[in-house]
């Protein structure tokens, strides 16, 4: 619309021009010394504009001249970047499907023109890290903090996250420390170290950094729960193993109270309780927890203690069968509580009950070595050989020991 206006315009003032000109052509006297030219007004018009136009042309093409190269420069440089682009995709696209060669290569050849080579360095870092080539991955992370020094914390996670896949935790740790001291609060940072400390089995630094994972959501809640949990499962262990009570109790006040309530944290702290001698207390949690929210597992773990009134602990478990009749692991544990309680053909009844329902190998177990008592020594050792072939282990410290078969025996 504006170049119509312009034309329009433009022939507007040539036509009045003309006219003009055609009235009264006027005239233009030059004089110089003995020298005169005496021309039309008009002709002198149109010699000048052309002379302007072609004044203006040779200037246009004298500085097009001078600025060739760096145009023809710069065009090679878009060709380059074009086809660095267009090898990088080629390289992506590689390492989606699993081509980790030829992602390498296509990434690495692309980097040097690439609109974006950290990119590109970091991504071939990590193909050459899924062939195991380490050299060659620490070489493309050099290169990657050659092309972005800024980037210290983005590059050291790679390399960070490369030596843990490859079982280099010391190295790993080496690094994540130092970038913990760059970035504090950076959640990735954070939630690799965590992962590190875990797979070095440093649970109490594992355990510190819990707080702060969650407050920066590092990492979605159930992977952070689940970790947390591992790290004060083990922590609770390690002070069982060492048969320190007054540790066991340390370390069970300083798992938070809303991750306590967690099935597989109480079925911790009350197995070492059981192993460290204090059954009765490990039975009145579980009790409590169990009343709160049923869980198998505890309730497994409820028939493993010894209570300090048996019969008490009987008639309890005893009265979560309503509702419960075909629940095979209550009626293993009121099988187990019948055995410790020397109720030899109540356990008997109870742990066939459960067998029946579902076959596992600790119940075939147990029942075995009751059934050792009544001298049904062949049945015993049918029930032997099926929980052996089922290959289960058994618990330390509280499930019913085969060396109870004497006390049976004397009676």
């Amino acid at each position: 619309m504006r170049f119509l206006f312009l034309a329009l315009a433009t022939l507007v003032a040539t036509v009045g021009l003309a006219v003009l000109a055609y009235q009264d052509p006027g005239y233009v006297l030059l004089a110089r010394s003995d020298w005169a030219l005496e021309t039309s007004l008009a002709f002198f018009l149109v010699v000048l504009v052309a002379g302007f136009a072609a004044l203006y042309a040779a200037i246009r093409l004298v500085l097009n001249t001078l600025r060739l190269p760096g145009r023809l420069k710069a065009l090679r440089r878009i060709r380059r970047t074009t086809r660095a682009r267009r090898i990088s995709e080629r390289g992506f696209i590689a390492l989606a499907e699993g081509r980790w060669k030829e992602a390498e290569r296509d990434l690495a050849r692309a980097a040097p023109e690439s609109d974006n080579p950290l990119v590109n360095y970091l991504t071939a870092a990590r193909a050459a890290q899924r062939q195991g080539a380490s050299q060659r991955r620490d070489h493309y992370l050099s290169m990657a903090h050659q092309a972005m020094p800024g980037a210290e914390v983005a590059i050291g996670l790679a390399r960070a996250e490369a030596q843990f896949s490859h079982g280099q935790l010391e190295q790993a740790l080496a690094i994540l420390l130092h970038l913990r001291e760059v970035a504090p609060r950076q959640p990735r940072v954070m939630y690799l170290l965590a992962q590190v400390h875990e797979a070095m089995g440093d649970w109490q630094r594992v355990a510190a950094l819990m707080p702060e994972l969650h407050g920066h959501g590092a990492a979605p809640d159930a992977d952070l729960d689940a970790m947390e949990a591992r790290a004060h499962i083990h922590l609770l262990d390690a002070a069982g193993s060492a048969r320190k009570l007054d540790a066991l109790r340390a370390a069970w006040g300083a798992v938070p109270r809303s991750v306590q309530k967690r099935a597989d944290l109480m079925a911790a702290f009350a197995r070492n309780l059981a192993c460290l001698g204090e059954g009765g207390e490990a039975e009145e949690l579980l009790c409590e927890a169990i009343k709160r929210q049923w869980d198998n597992d505890l309730v497994r773990l409820y028939g493993q203690v010894r209570g300090k009134d048996l019969g008490r602990q009987l008639a309890t478990a005893e009265g979560w069968l309503k509702g419960n009749e075909k629940n095979a692991i209550l009626l293993l544990t009121l099988g187990r509580i019948c055995l410790h309680h020397r109720l030899w053909g109540k356990a008997r009844t109870y742990l066939e009950a459960s067998l029946g329902i579902e076959a596992r190998a600790e119940t075939c177990r147990d029942l075995a070595v009751l059934l050792q008592q009544f001298k049904e020594h062949d049945k015993a050792a049918q029930y032997f050989r099926t929980g052996l072939e089922m290959s289960v282990g058994t618990d330390a410290c509280t499930s019913f020991k085969v060396e109870e078969v004497q006390v049976m025996r004397r009676l």
